[in-house]
């Protein structure tokens, strides 16, 4: 038997090799294998069998060992399909489909050495028979008819003795020593309540029957399941999950945000208990090869988790489900870079299993389908136990700068609001989209402003630590004291983030208890679920945050939040601004008012007019779509087509551009009526991490044709020396 191999390594190419007798049992397509390449030893994927070469038997070495974990074959096809679509290598997609841990040489499970007692052995008998002179080697076998096997160190200390009367028994042979495997658990010492089925209303039952429905089907449609916030669609999820366990079959819920995933585990767990398995990139090493191995043995029927999840090597999946499924961080950003939501979706065709996507804020492109007949709608449009939606309110800081004089970070009803839940001892979410504590530091005499060395972006202060820092390539230098340009000490810190509405709210409400959540804060393995779990049980009054805490959590506490800088998402160039804001404040808005007790929330904004805003505030999705899509559908932005980018970088601007323009020549006389091409031009961010930046964008309805047309073109259009390039399909932003 032939093995087609493809190795761990860039040349992203198959090569023969003969399977010896001692693996014929054990080698299939998904396999992973290490074979002899060159002079070394590589680790590689059995991607087909076959019983020809055309190589010489005599020429082909054997494939070295084989270990346990491989891929369904639904899974290699869906790499092969991202490798064409995304135009990656199979190799980087294959990668995608193993974490780190367990594609890692040497990679095996944790193994404990404990003790039981020797088979052989009567308790009852050698306790009385020892009992007298003995009486500690005789608590360690009374252990051991409780717990059946432990460690040494754990029966001396439940015999109050040291390790000699341990060493003693196994001398005496009244033990043995075994190694058994230990898993590394991420929810090791968690309590759990379990909860029942709710009893759905009628909106959620016919969310729940479509989804069922596509689940019978032999070619199930994706179904997309617009509710507003707080409708429970993840009673849905779970009652869709219950019945998918039920008939035998596995389930995925992919969630957008690692904050999102405690929360979102526990209430999985708290219905499923050990049933379910979680992956993300803050687990351990030890933890995610566990998980993983987990799920690959069979041994839990559910996975929970980030973009990585989607992946995994369930063989009878029946449901995956794309929570806040319009979100942007579901596209992967190294290669391959992938679409969570879209690779979903072709998952969910390979393996014939439904796919739920949950929103209440669609995302154009999956609305566009369910218009489309491509998916099937299904709506719920009003929160469980009709609990009402929160009181929106506009505030036009323009006015409160008039009233008081200057422009202001905190409108008066905004502090007044505060106050307020404060006394009644409800919670508040305060959200701004961006951390640090300034946005710039600038001269007043000279007009200096610190930039980044390396990228074209002003560098933003952390007061905290008394720094400027990069957050694109992650430069930091020590704030001056004055101006590095004309050494004047009235430097200014302009424009404002989350840090320093930390800092603000101290001095407003000194007693106060307060949290702060953003990538500068949450740098721990469990800061996530700390940090929300004390919130949750009211340890703090005000959450400050970034778009982490804009959806999907529910605080029952939580009456008001305040938006501090509405506006800030909306001076983006980029065509999807406006559906990002409006996403974005209906979801952040939707974590009030989720218990018994109403909610409100209170909008700050220089340009209170805009429709998105203006949409936002009834969180009326369809009036904005509609408004908004007529202009996307004139200049043929998604969803009316797709859009590809490609990047170039390096370090001469001149050559770069060069090659750019080399690209779009080649690409220019094979597309289509209907493909737009856009010309060669610096990039939105012209220069980060010391390189320059160009890219050409392209918008096509048949991506799949274009993507070929550009991948060719990219080998021939001869990229300068210390230049690299990459295609971005289905690009989520301009830039």
């Amino acid at each position: 038997m032939i093995a087609k191999v493809l190795p761990d390594i860039s040349l992203d190419r198959e090569f023969d090799y003969l399977v010896p007798p001692e693996l014929l049992d054990r080698v299939k397509p998904g396999c992973r294998v290490s074979v002899g390449f060159g002079k070394t030893q590589r680790s590689g994927w059995v991607v087909a069998l076959s019983d020809t070469s055309e190589w010489p038997a005599e020429k082909l070495k054997p494939l070295t060992t084989c270990t346990e974990q491989y891929l369904p074959e639904t899974l290699l096809k869906l790499a092969e399909w991202i490798s064409e679509y995304y135009c990656a290598s199979r190799t980087s997609s294959l990668r995608t489909f193993l974490p780190a841990p367990v594609r890692a040489e040497g990679a095996a499970p944790k193994v404990q050495r404990v003790l039981r007692l020797a088979p052989e052995i009567h308790p009852a008998d050698l306790i009385a028979e020892i009992q007298e002179k003995h009486p500690q080697q005789a608590a360690i076998i009374r252990e051991l008819q409780l717990r059946h096997e432990a460690t040494a160190a754990a029966l001396a200390r439940a015999a109050k003795c040291s390790a000699g009367p341990v060493n003693t028994m196994l001398e005496k042979k009244y033990l043995v020593a075994v190694e058994v495997e230990v898993e590394r658990d991420p929810f090791s010492g968690e309590r759990l309540v379990p909860t029942q089925p709710l009893t759905l209303t009628d909106e959620q039952k016919l969310a729940l029957d479509i989804t069922l429905a596509e689940m019978a089907s032999p070619e199930p449609l994706p179904v997309l399941c617009y509710g507003i916030t707080g409708c429970g669609k993840t009673e849905v999820y779970l009652q869709a999950i219950a019945a998918c366990l039920e008939q035998g079959k596995q389930a995925i819920v992919l969630v957008p945000e690692i904050s999102l995933t405690p929360q979102t585990v526990q209430r999985f767990r708290a219905r499923f208990g050990d049933k379910v398995s979680v992956l993300h990139s803050r687990l351990s090493d030890g933890e995610r090869f566990d998980q993983w191995m987990k799920i690959h043995r069979g041994q839990v029927q559910i996975a929970v988790g980030a973009r990585s999840a989607l992946f995994s090597p369930f063989r009878n999946l029946g449901l995956i489900v794309v929570d806040e499924e319009h979100e942007p961080s579901y596209k992967q950003g190294e290669a391959p870079r992938y679409h969570a939501r879209d690779v979903a979706v072709m998952r969910g065709r390979f393996d014939k299993c439904a796919v739920l996507l949950g929103t209440a804020t669609p995302s154009f492109e999956s609305f566009a389908n369910a218009r489309r007949g491509k998916y099937r709608l299904a709506t719920i449009s009003k929160r469980a136990d009709n609990a009402a939606l929160p009181q929106m309110k506009l505030i036009d800081m323009r006015l409160e700068a008039a009233t008081q004089g200057q422009p202001q970070i905190f409108s008066k009803p905004l502090v007044d609001a505060i106050y307020q839940n404060l006394n009644e001892k409800m919670q508040t979410i305060l959200f701004l989209n961006r951390r640090g504590f300034a946005t710039q530091l600038q001269c007043t005499v000279c007009g200096f402003v610190a930039e980044c060395p390396a990228c074209s972006l002003k560098l933003t202060y952390h007061r905290e630590k008394c720094t400027l820092a990069c957050h694109l390539c992650g430069e930091v230098q020590r704030a001056p004291d004055k101006c590095p340009k004309c050494s004047d000490p009235a430097i200014r810190y302009s424009g404002l983030g989350t840090e320093k509405i930390e800092s603000l709210v101290q001095k407003i409400a000194p007693t106060a208890r307060i949290v702060r959540m953003d990538s500068d804060t949450m740098t721990g393995k469990d800061s996530h679920k700390k940090t929300l779990d004390a919130f949750q049980a009211h340890e703090y009054d005000i959450l400050i945050g970034t778009q982490m805490i804009a959806k999907g959590l529910h605080f029952p506490k939580v009456t008001l939040v305040g938006v501090v800088f509405a506006d800030m998402s909306l001076n983006i160039p980029d065509f999807r601004a406006a559906e990002r804001t409006f996403q974005l404040l209906v979801q952040v808005s939707g974590r009030s008012g989720r218990g018994s007790d109403a909610g409100r929330v209170l909008v700050q904004s220089y340009t209170p007019f805009h429709h998105a805003l203006q949409a936002s505030m009834t969180a009326d999705y369809d009036n904005f779509y509609n408004e908004e899509i007529a202009g996307r559908e004139a200049l043929s932005f998604p969803p009316f087509a797709q859009m590809a980018i490609v990047h170039f970088r390096g370090p001469d601007a001149q050559a770069l551009q060069d090659c750019a323009s080399r690209f779009h020549e080649l690409v220019a006389p094979h597309l289509a009526e209907g493909d737009r091409l856009m010309p060669a031009l610096p990039s939105p961010l012209a220069r980060a991490k010391n390189l320059f930046r160009f890219q050409v964008s392209i918008f096509t309805p048949r991506m799949l044709r274009t993507g070929r047309i550009l991948r060719a073109a990219l080998t021939r259009c001869g990229l300068p020396k210390d230049c690299d390039a990459y295609i971005d399909i289905d690009a989520q932003s301009l830039s």
